[in-house]
């Protein structure tokens, strides 16, 4: 009997680090396949008799679910249609059906059961060795993801090893939008650690605040040059010189040439560092802004829903050195779809505020 074969992978979302296990299908089955099993467990059924009823049976639940029904065959699964879209007002209009209309399947209980029964697992190994870097923190912030001129780096993983005149290897912090640098000041280089103090390549824009960590090394003398790359983006503190601009800096953004929030003014009673959170609500995909202190579960103030592109006052916690901050949204929609799709939608900046 064939087995059920999964993979571990690591999980670069969680601390402390885990795995997620990925199913490895071993192939991929269609009418051809389907029909081929069905004449072979029903003598009486041919191969081309099998796939006709196969389509002709998908054809007829397509018309079904096109008359407003739902489809479910007991003991197997059930399709039904849902609707993703948002009404300002309960008379408005559908959105297109292309947009809004979806056609859900789920298993039933008893054939999950049954898929279950029948199966035997086979683990298959991780990929090829390669460095993994699973942590990336700075080690006065104590931020992970924070890279800061200010202290070493330290990364953490396996097989991190590598050594730039034995074998070539290399450690590189490399810009989102431009600049590349090797790093040569470093304090100590194992499998499991490699502690350094960065060399941050400039960018054009002081946003562009974004770096991509790397470590490439050579296992043997000869063996092929293999980079392990660091899942999650790296960030440097953004410097805001006073509260007060007529075109406020650039924060919460990449590699573009234009950021898509600013900071206009803000109130402080003195300078700070402070965190600016943004997180993506997947249901409705509003965006909730947030300051934060300097430590991860710390002190936080209210959250602000934003919606659309305006002007918005995000308020510290209780006492708060900083009070408050005004932050224009210049990029809605690009912010929304960054957070998404770069940072699993949670997306922070510290703010080294400095004021006379």
């Amino acid at each position: 009997m064939k087995t059920v074969q999964y993979r571990p992978e690591v999980n670069a979302l969680t601390m402390p680090q885990s795995y997620s296990v990925r199913h490895i299908p071993r192939d991929t089955v269609g009418y051809a396949g389907i029909a081929e099993r069905m004449a072979r467990n029903n003598p009486g059924l041919t191969k081309t008799q099998a796939e006709a009823n196969l389509r002709a049976a998908v054809q007829a639940m397509q018309e079904e679910l096109a008359e407003g029904n739902r489809v479910t065959l007991e003991d197997a699964f059930t399709i039904t249609l849902s609707f993703t879209a948002r009404l300002e007002n309960p008379d408005d209009p559908l959105p297109p059906l292309e947009e809004c209309l979806q056609v859900r399947a789920f298993a039933s209980r008893p054939f999950v059961d049954a898929v279950r029964k029948d199966v035997q697992t086979e683990r298959l190994p991780m990929t090829e060795k390669l460095p993994q870097i699973n942590t990336a923190e700075d080690t006065v912030l104590k931020l992970d993801g924070v890279l800061y001129a200010g202290s070493a780096l330290r990364l953490k993983g396996t097989d991190l090893f590598f050594d730039s005149e034995l074998y070539g290897g290399e450690c590189v912090l490399t810009g989102t939008r431009a600049g590349r640098a090797v790093q040569t000041k470093l304090v100590s280089v194992s499998d499991s650690e490699v502690l350094l103090l960065p060399e941050i390549p400039a960018q054009p824009e002081p946003w562009n605040n974004e770096y991509i960590g790397s470590i490439a090394t050579r296992y043997t003398e000869h063996g092929t040059l293999r980079t392990g790359t660091y899942r999650r983006k790296l960030r440097t503190p953004l410097v805001i010189n006073g509260l007060a601009f007529e075109t406020g800096p650039g924060i919460l953004s990449g590699a573009g040439e234009a950021p898509f929030a600013r900071l206009e003014s803000g109130t402080a009673s003195a300078s700070a560092m402070i965190r600016i959170q943004a997180t993506l609500d997947i249901g409705d995909g509003h965006i909730e802004l947030t300051l934060l202190d300097m430590k991860e579960g710390g002190k936080a103030g209210t959250p602000v829903r934003v919606t659309d592109n305006a002007v918005y006052v995000v308020n510290g916690w209780e006492n708060a050195t900083v009070s408050s901050l005004s932050i224009p949204v210049d990029d809605f929609a690009g912010l929304k779809d960054f957070i998404r799709s770069g940072y699993a939608g949670r997306l922070v900046d510290v703010l080294d505020i400095r004021v006379a």
